[in-house]
């Protein structure tokens, strides 16, 4: 076996074993070594992509060598190699441009804290993405709540408490149904490894018997997962969780956190029972209405709040929307949209908390719209980041936003006639709906004025700006260079079947 097969096993100990380690160390140092994992697992993902693209397109890593039922396994193919890639840039792009304020937000005694729950988050991701057992996905699932709710409590102000807690017992809610389905699935399967329940499921519906634990297995685990990624109406606990962190837990939250849990929702309904018997199911009907209502009432939602942090925050239960309406597709096409929403929302939303948070630097700390009015000249690269992210949010052309949806209208006529029609208008109103809110806020920094001059002194961080920067060419890049993209998410769907 080539080495480099071991590779997505690392990048999933390495953080998950620097906890032990960073609890002993200051802060600082346990800053450095964060940084450095990830910047180790960018590495080790991108040289995985480059292994099954130019080998045989996918693997198995059997942990220990042991095959089931004795050992564990994950599966690495071209999306989850991709992904992974993905998540570990964002991650990386997120914690450098909010770096000035972990110092600011954190207690000192708390910062050694807060990059540990950063690298068990990380560790918790990729496993969700490599994955090939469903006992294994539950205890990432939950390593990925705690560190998820430590880093919206981290700083200890009332409010974070709050919403920590909202977010805890929504998640463990959600974990609660994930875990019945799995205790079901395991009973009328006899297997936890994704294939072998995939098998057995088709078996159950050829013959007749256990119909009903399946269908209802089959909808505790979407609605657990729902739950978690904050479809609508499950989305209550999600605007104080993203708006009252500190920088980079926003960013990271908004933008990789729902996306892991999507991600093996994906694989659930590929891998382990199968795209015909969801349809079969009619769950996929399901996730489309709450989907397209997902997409119209968190809009709306947006529309409603003064604060760009909270604004930012709801605009994502639209986005989520939009990722379960593709799901409801049930097409090829509507799945493929819908994954290359995941990366096009991740580049974006990440750069939105980043760049309010640059533009609240220069606004005495505020986050009321109004208070930002001419941000964007006092923080010039702050200001054209949010821009970018606003504009690709609306689907301006050339933008990760604008592919989104021109892969989502493009889905809508491949499904029936009534999605069709449905879709095809739901995407209008929502994109009408979203230049509302995002154009407003766009137009107030960059609306002179001349009463709040800039702090004196005042030198935006490095990191912040070289994060903003990259952000924004991986925006351009996604939005004019999507189809390579399309392409790998084309034959990692195909593998995952």
């Amino acid at each position: 076996m080539e080495f480099i097969r071991n590779f997505p096993f690392f990048s999933i100990l390495l953080p998950m074993v620097s906890g032990p380690i960073s609890s002993c160390l200051s802060g600082k140092t346990a800053k450095k070594i964060s940084l450095t994992i990830l910047s180790i697992d960018c590495v080790l993902s991108a040289a995985v992509l480059w292994y099954v693209r130019t080998q045989d397109g996918m693997f198995t890593y059997k942990m220990g060598n042991y095959p089931a039922p004795f050992g564990n396994e994950i599966r690495i193919g071209t999306l989850e190699a991709f992904m992974a890639l993905f998540f570990c840039i964002v991650m990386l792009l997120s914690l450098w441009g909010g770096l000035n304020h972990v110092k600011q937000d954190v207690p000192e005694e708390k910062t050694n804290l807060y990059f540990i729950l950063i690298n068990l988050l990380l560790s918790s991701l990729l496993a969700l993405i490599y994955t090939n057992d469903l006992f294994t996905a539950y205890v990432f699932i939950e390593i990925n709540t705690i560190s998820a709710c430590g880093l919206i409590m981290v700083r200890g102000w009332g409010r974070n408490i709050l919403a920590a807690i909202k977010y805890m017992i929504m998640s463990l809610l959600g974990s609660g149904l994930v875990l019945i389905s799995l205790s079901i699935l395991y009973g009328i399967t006899g297997h936890l490894l994704m294939e072998n329940i995939h098998d057995a499921a088709v078996q159950i519906m050829e013959q007749q018997t256990y119909v009903e634990p399946l269908t209802v297995a089959i909808g505790l685990f979407c609605v657990g997962i729902a739950i978690k990624s904050a479809l609508f109406p499950f989305h209550a606990w999600l605007p104080d969780a993203y708006s009252y962190s500190t920088c980079s837990s926003s960013a990271i939250l908004s933008s990789l956190v729902s996306k892991g849990y999507i991600f093996l929702l994906i694989k659930f309904f590929y891998r382990v029972i199968g795209t015909d018997i969801i349809r079969q199911t009619h769950v996929d009907n399901v996730l489309f209405i709450f989907g397209i209502a997902g997409m119209i009432v968190g809009s709306l939602s947006a529309i409603q709040q003064t604060d760009a942090g909270r604004m930012i925050a709801f605009s994502s239960v639209a986005q989520i929307g939009y990722i379960y309406m593709g799901f409801g597709l049930s097409t090829e096409a509507g799945m493929i949209a819908s994954v290359f929403h995941i990366l096009s929302h991740a580049a974006s939303k990440s750069m939105l908390f980043v760049s309010a948070t640059g533009l609240s630097e220069v606004s005495g700390g505020n986050t009321f719209y109004r208070s930002l009015t001419g941000a964007g000249y006092r923080h010039p690269l702050a200001g054209i980041a949010f821009s970018v992210g606003s504009f690709s949010m609306v689907g301006i052309p050339l933008l990760a936003g604008f592919t989104s949806k021109v892969y989502f209208a493009e889905a809508a006529f491949t499904a029936s006639r009534g999605k069709m029609v449905v879709t095809l208008i739901a995407l209008a109103i929502s994109t009408v709906l979203n230049a509302m809110y995002f154009l407003r806020q766009v137009i107030t920094i960059y609306t002179p004025a001349r009463d709040v001059p800039r702090p004196e002194g005042y030198r935006p961080s490095r990191s912040m700006c070289a994060a903003l920067a990259l952000f924004i060419v991986m925006n351009f890049l996604l939005g004019m260079c999507s189809h390579p993209i399309f392409l790998w998410i084309q034959d990692g769907l195909a593998n995952f079947s």
